[in-house]
């Protein structure tokens, strides 16, 4: 693992590698995410992220999401393998989820594949079905 040089309030860069490893591969089945009843993503193009340990993460492509359902916050944190996320509410006739969605907009270039996908916090939306 290499880390780049970093000055007080950089934010860190790290290198996947052997000991903090990191795939993006096709999940390869059909993606459906759910909340209060509308399907506000489905795609059969998702992405699946492996990072270490971490359970397995499914990126949507933002085309096949309902961004009418999405409102963008303030929220956002920082991975240093991925880069800074953004965050989004899923509103659905009335209700909120918040920051039930987060998105590497311009996520660092080992992990480039996931930029414009969206990925829901499976305990903040209802179900995210793999069909």
């Amino acid at each position: 693992m290499s880390q780049s040089a970093t000055h007080p309030g950089q934010k860190r860069h790290l290198e996947p590698g052997p000991d903090h490893p990191i795939t993006v591969r096709p999940h390869g089945r059909r993606v459906r995410v759910q909340y209060k009843g509308r399907v506000v993503a489905d795609s059969a193009r998702a992405l699946e992220l492996k990072e270490a340990s971490y359970p397995a993460v499914l990126y949507i492509p933002r085309e096949d999401a309902d961004m009418g359902a999405l409102r963008r916050t303030t929220h956002a944190t920082h991975c240093p393998y991925k880069g800074d996320a953004a965050y989004y509410d899923v509103l659905v006739d009335g209700t909120t989820s918040a920051n039930a969605v987060w998105s590497y907009e311009a996520p660092y270039p080992a992990v480039a594949q996931i930029r414009n996908h969206l990925a829901f916090y499976p305990d903040r939306v209802d179900k995210i079905e793999e069909l």
